[in-house]
Order: C-alpha cells, then structure tokens, then sequence
C-alpha cells in the first residue's frame, strides 16, 4: 500500500511541475523554474521508489494516464483552456486504460 501512496505521489509532483512549467513562460520565470525542477524531482523519485513494488506497466500507465488527465483538468480550470465532448471521451478512456491496466496486475 506505500507503494501506491508513493505513486499517488509521484503523481500529484508531476502534475504539480506541468503546471509550473505551464507558468514559466518558457523558462522565463525563475520561481517556476524552481516549482518544476521540485516537481518533476520529486515525481521521478517517488515513481522509482514505487517501482520496488509495483510492476513497471501498471505503474507507468497509472502514472502517466492518472497525470495526463489530472494535468488536462488543471488546464481546463486555471487555464481556462477549451473543453469539449471529444476531450472528455479521452480523459475517460485514459481512466479506463488505467483501470484495465490495475486489473491485468491484480
């Protein structure tokens, strides 16, 4: 179970250093820059530190696929970046996979 709180994690750190990024201005801003680097630091050492336990494609798709969706939900509300059906069909099928991927590992 540590496992997965490592990758929960690990997760919010890299959706965390995205929305840094966002706000760095193409490494413009210094105090961003400095989010992203935590961020993203973080995100890869609690990832690797998850992998111990969790096997490296179940880990990867939730990662990956659970950031995706919450990096593009943090666009839509502080970014105020578009929404449409076709954006919310993939934000599910993003889910589903993870939760397909979870599945195949139990």
């Amino acid at each position: 179970m540590a496992a997965y709180f490592l990758l929960g994690l690990a997760i919010v750190s890299e959706v965390f250093g995205s929305s840094m990024m966002k706000l760095s201005n193409g490494f413009q801003k210094k105090l961003p820059i400095l989010g992203l680097i935590l961020g993203m630091g973080t995100a890869f050492f609690c990832l690797s530190l998850a992998l111990k336990t969790i096997p490296l494609g179940t880990a990867y798709a939730t990662w990956s696929g659970v950031g995706t969706a919450l990096t593009a939900l943090v666009g839509i509300v502080f970014y105020k970046e578009s929404v449409n059906i076709r954006k919310i069909s993939a934000l599910i099928l993003i889910i589903a996979g993870v939760v397909i991927m979870k599945l195949a590992h139990s």
